[in-house]
């Protein structure tokens, strides 16, 4: 039997539409991976971390910035709570009771009673050796801490502002519970010029 045109015609379509589908399903496949990763991202990122722009210069020279537009851009990361107790002079941020975002050092730790003495931080009445970066930090006792008083961390950690003639912290609204600790300050992000990891 000789075939006729309209199946010589229907050959060359079955064909086509047969590459067709193929092509849509591995371009389906393709965005479900992308989009799947986008999700796994997102996760990621909220779970673990969070940026957040430093608005005051309490942190200086560690951190910088006296606006939204000119603060440092810092990464916090959220999983270091989670997993163990924030150790001394980490840098760790949380929100004030305004609902104002901020970071401060960490200097003092549940259960000790702190001080401040020739602008040096004493724990339990002793002396304190500050790390070799921070060599340069000078304490002052404002506050709670005003006219050489002492006072206990109780449960919470007593947070400080590297540049401390001009930070409001736990001389002033006591020491932080952990639970309003929302992450470690990780890095600087943002300028680029400062990129650091703290």
């Amino acid at each position: 039997m000789i075939p006729t045109d309209d199946k010589v015609n229907a050959a060359p379509v079955t064909v086509v539409r047969s590459v067709q589908r193929q092509c849509a399903r591995r371009v389906l496949r393709w965005a479900e991976h992308v989009l799947a990763g986008i999700g796994l991202c997102f996760l990621v990122y909220h779970l673990c971390f969070e940026v957040t722009v430093m608005t005051t210069d309490s942190m200086a020279p560690a951190l910088r910035g006296t606006s939204y537009e000119n603060g440092d851009r810092i990464l916090v990361e959220k999983v270091t709570s989670r997993l163990r107790a924030p150790r001394r002079w980490e840098i760790y941020f949380f929100y004030n009771e305004e609902g104002t975002a901020v970071a401060k050092r960490i200097v003092g730790l549940p259960g000790e009673k702190i001080s401040i003495k020739d602008k040096r931080v004493c724990i339990n009445g002793a002396p304190i050796d500050i790390p070799g970066p921070l060599k340069d930090r000078k304490y002052y006792p404002f506050g709670n801490l005003s006219t050489g008083r002492e006072v206990d961390c109780g449960p919470g950690y007593y947070v400080l502002g590297d540049d401390s003639r001009d930070s409001y912290d736990s001389r002033f609204v006591g020491p932080i519970k952990r639970d309003q600790l929302r992450g470690r300050v990780w890095c600087i992000l943002y300028p680029f010029s400062r990129f650091s990891f703290l």
